[in-house]
């Protein structure tokens, strides 16, 4: 046969190696111990050989307890083919040898020759014992196969040996790894004696269970009963109390830790839980007070720094590294380098993909995915591209982090061309990949590719998973197909709370509070338990809703229900608050000392100072912000550059936009946008300009806030060539850009113009026109004093008009002293706002023009009426970095 022709040739070579070690003289007891050391030492592969050639040549290689040490020996060093050499030129092997064979595949990982050495074994009819199956159970785990483990116990059963304490924690482990937690319980309760090792296998198991906090009750249990608890211990609770986030356990342990002066290996793991725990200040102080700290230690904590968002701390650790000239291995890189991307940080990233060459390990897909992440967040999508040209195996990990990474930059439709590229490329996108790309096609409205990207999840089977599936019911949300979306959500075989909460923002965030607060009653009596994301929901719809009494009452409830602590749900409330007017409650949340703020919280409060009309208020508050040595984000300055436009503080507004530049968010489309509006408010519309030729990835938004620049500076023409280069470059256009264009024809005059735009709305463009575009409208026509085509235009809309209309029939009215349908339009205006006093400030103006100080005069007087409080203008005035108000 080849196999025993290869065996021969093996012993021939190990016959010749034998000559290299000192002779002995042969069958002695004493020889056979030095053997048996000989065997132990080894801790090189030749010399193991060479001790193998040496019994064979001195007669000693048919000792079964010396054959069972060498098979061993070859297992260290997984070298099954030489073990199994060894097995089968033994004649008559005993049941020890079977068991060292069995052993020796199982711990090279070979789990299937493992179980087919037992089934060997069985079939010459041999008796397996209580090693044996020991041996067995751990191929059934490496293999998870669980039939054949239960074949096995069906085995130790029937000879009871379910009670020996190594064969039942065999047994635990393997239950507990193939997720069978029950019957992982029922064979540790049956073991009379539990030893540290069966009960740290039961902990290992319920920490990875979805209830780990089983884990920590068996953990105390085990004191309980007398125990000790071992480093082991403590370091299989670390998934259990990080995945709990139990900031109080984590305590709790680091005190046990501290009293029984466990070595660095625990202490690595208490750097991971209260990192996990959010805790990073804390993980820092142990991985500082650590004596002798190891590579992993390092790790651990740059790892932990990332995973609470502490990127600069990561750069300083990887600077003090090189300082101190310590190993920097893989893990280590992927660290700074995952720091360096969401910093935005190109020199350092760069600086690590250098370090990366001189090393050797660019090369490896764990570090070249995120040195092509870290360029792709940095803007360089070129350099992120060539390097996923290079790279020689482009697996499903690289692909789909080049897509999420172009996703979180705002890369959208780069993202979906990389999708198609990578299905060009023959790799099968997974279930992760999808999770990218459909917020993908949600942002652009990209419906025939969400669509087939549904069809596909349900081709792969992947629709059901409850990830892929809160997706797709995100998708059709976003693009406001509500009936999709549900009908999605109710063929998911499993939702979570987080499935409940996409439907709920969904109808929040498209302005319907009203389905919001349904789904949420739903949710309700679903069985499932609303999180912090649904109250977050729930406070969005009282927002829209305008309903502070509504909001209050959910107040309460988040009280009760104990997520007032939870930082977005503190969030939705100071929005809530803010949104509905009363600031006073907003800021009281917000300054409270408890509350743990983050860059949301600033945002939000910003956001709110400036929906109440306090633009000074929200620039102040950036700037506390920032001596709070909290980072501005993309949105913060998307929120704060509109405070600059209505103050129109062009030197505050140059100096965001030189901090947007440092920080690299000038490549982000919003942002370019609220420079674009900044800009044109604030008088220079030449600055407008330059940002909007120079973006690189314009949306509909940004040519409407373009056009409304034009439209506020009475450049009509220019608005109507910007106008038709954006249908030419086939950009979606919307109801605001009728709005902007429409605007830009009236305060130009043009009046042609703004017919055809008009008819264009609905017959072109199939779009319904919104009061909006009447108001622009009946405006237009009305500076052209064309009253009677206004008339028809109002009698012909399909909705009664609205105050907007009114007050521009008005406004024209005043231009051309038209008394008689001035008196009209604020008949109508009286009944849709009878507390605005504008309306009677321009009809009084009109009979004062007229001469008719009679009816002047009585306009004026019923103008001091409690309800009709006129309020005062005002004007801003910039005087030597000074912003004094003139009334």
């Amino acid at each position: 046969m080849r196999m025993n022709y290869a065996l021969h040739r093996s012993y021939h070579a190990l016959a010749a190696a034998a000559s290299q070690i000192p002779s002995l003289p042969a069958h002695s007891s004493t020889n056979d111990t030095h053997y048996l050391r000989l065997l132990s030492s080894c801790k090189y592969l030749k010399s193991l050989l060479q001790v193998h050639g040496r019994l064979i040549v001195s007669g000693l290689g048919e000792d079964h307890d010396t054959l069972s040490h060498l098979i061993n020996s070859y297992s260290l060093f997984h070298k099954c083919a030489f073990a199994r050499s060894v097995f089968e030129f033994t004649p008559n092997p005993s049941v020890t040898l079977w068991n060292s064979m069995i052993r020796a595949y199982a711990r090279s990982n070979q789990c299937k020759e493992a179980l087919n050495m037992y089934h060997c074994m069985l079939g010459e009819g041999h008796e397996p014992d209580k090693y044996t199956f020991t041996f067995v159970l751990k191929a059934c785990t490496g293999a998870l196969d669980l039939q054949e483990g239960v074949l096995a116990h069906h085995e130790i059963a029937r000879r009871r040996l379910e009670c020996d304490v190594f064969i039942g924690t065999g047994l635990v482990d393997m239950y507990c790894k193939m997720g069978d937690l029950k019957s992982a319980r029922e064979v540790f309760d049956c073991l009379p004696k539990k030893d540290v090792v069966a009960w740290n296998t039961m902990i290992a198991g319920l920490s990875q269970s979805e209830d780990p906090r089983e884990a920590l009750g068996y953990f105390w249990s085990l004191q309980l009963g007398g125990l000790k608890p071992d480093s082991v211990s403590l370091l299989n609770l670390v998934p259990a109390v990080s995945s709990l986030a139990d900031i109080d356990s984590c305590r709790s342990i680091h005190g046990y830790v501290v009293r029984r002066d466990f070595r660095s290996t625990v202490l690595n793991g208490l750097i991971d839980m209260y990192s996990k725990c959010g805790d990073a200040i804390a993980a820092r102080r142990v991985f500082d007070q650590m004596w002798g700290r190891d590579d992993v230690s390092w790790k651990t904590m740059m790892s932990g720094y990332v995973f609470n968002g502490f990127f600069l701390e990561v750069l300083k650790l990887f600077d003090r590294m090189k300082v101190e000239n310590l190993k920097i291995d893989k893990l280590s890189a992927v660290s700074v380098l995952l720091a360096a991307a969401e910093m935005r940080n190109l020199e350092k990233g760069k600086e690590i993909h250098d370090f990366a060459i001189q090393h050797g390990i660019d090369s490896d897909v764990l570090v070249a995915t995120p040195i092509m992440t870290m360029y792709a967040k940095c803007g360089e999508l070129e350099k992120a591209k060539q390097l996923l040209k290079g790279l020689q195996r482009r697996d499903l990990v690289a692909w789909s982090a080049f897509i999420s990474a172009c996703v979180q930059s705002g890369y959208l439709e780069e993202a979906l061309s990389l999708f198609r590229d990578m299905q060009n490329d023959n790799t099968k996108p997974e279930n992760v990949t999808l999770l990218s790309i459909l917020p993908a096609c949600a942002e652009l409205s990209s419906m025939r590719l969400g669509k087939s990207v549904h069809c596909y999840a349900i081709k792969a089977d992947f629709h059901s998973v409850i990830l892929t599936g809160t997706a797709l019911v995100f998708m059709y949300s976003r693009w406001g197909l509500f009936t999709s979306a549900l009908n999605v959500f109710s063929r998911m075989p499993c939702k979570d709370a987080v499935t409940w909460n996409v439907l709920i923002n969904g109808y929040a965030q498209t302005g319907d509070p009203y389905h919001a607060m349904e789904m949420f009653r739903k949710l309700q009596v679903s069985g499932v338990h609303p999180d912090a994301g649904a109250m977050v929901g729930l406070l969005h719809a009282c927002s829209l809703l305008n309903d502070l009494h509504q909001g209050s009452c959910v107040h309460g409830q988040i009280i009760r229900t104990g997520f007032e602590s939870d930082c977005p749900v503190r969030n939705a409330l100071i929005d809530m608050y803010a949104k509905c007017g009363w600031l006073s409650s907003a800021e009281l949340l917000f300054y409270r000392m408890e509350f743990a703020k983050d860059e949301v919280s600033w945002n939000v409060i910003i956001g709110g100072y400036l929906q109440n009309g306090r633009a000074k208020k929200a620039i102040s508050t950036f700037f506390l912000m920032k001596l709070e040595n909290f980072r501005p984000n993309l949105v913060t300055f998307v929120s704060i550059l509109p405070a600059v436009a209505y103050l129109a503080a062009l030197c505050e507004g140059m100096a965001f936009h030189a901090c947007i530049i440092r920080m690299g968010f000038l490549s982000n489309t919003p942002v370019g946008n609220s420079l674009i509006d900044m800009y044109a408010k604030c008088g220079r519309l030449d600055s407008s300009e330059k940002c909007f030729n120079e973006m690189e990835n314009r949306n509909t938004v940004s040519w409407n806030a373009m056009l409304a620049g034009y439209a506020v500076h009475g450049q009509g023409g220019s608005a109507i060539a910007l106008f038709s280069l954006m249908q030419e470059s086939r950009v979606q256009v919307d109801s605001v850009s009728f709005i902007n264009v429409l605007s830009a024809c009236r305060h130009a005059g043009l009046v042609e113009e703004g017919r055809k735009f008009f008819e264009s709305i609905h017959q072109k463009h199939h779009l319904q026109p919104a009061l909006e575009h009447y108001a622009c409208m009946v405006d237009l026509l009305g500076r052209a004093g064309l009253f009677d085509e206004i008339l028809i235009l109002i009698r012909t809309m399909p909705m009664d008009p609205d105050a907007g209309v009114w007050g521009a029939l008005l406004g024209a009215c005043k231009m051309h002293s038209y008394i008689k349908l001035g008196e009209v339009a604020l008949q109508q205006l009286v009944k849709l706002e009878p507390e605005n006093p504008t309306n009677h400030v321009v009809l009084s103006s009109i009979f004062a023009e007229c001469g008719r100080w009679g009816d002047e005069g009585s306009t004026r007087y019923r103008m001091n009426e409690p309800a009709l409080k006129k309020t005062p203008g005002c004007s801003w005035v910039e005087i030597k970095k000074q912003e004094p108000l003139a009334i």
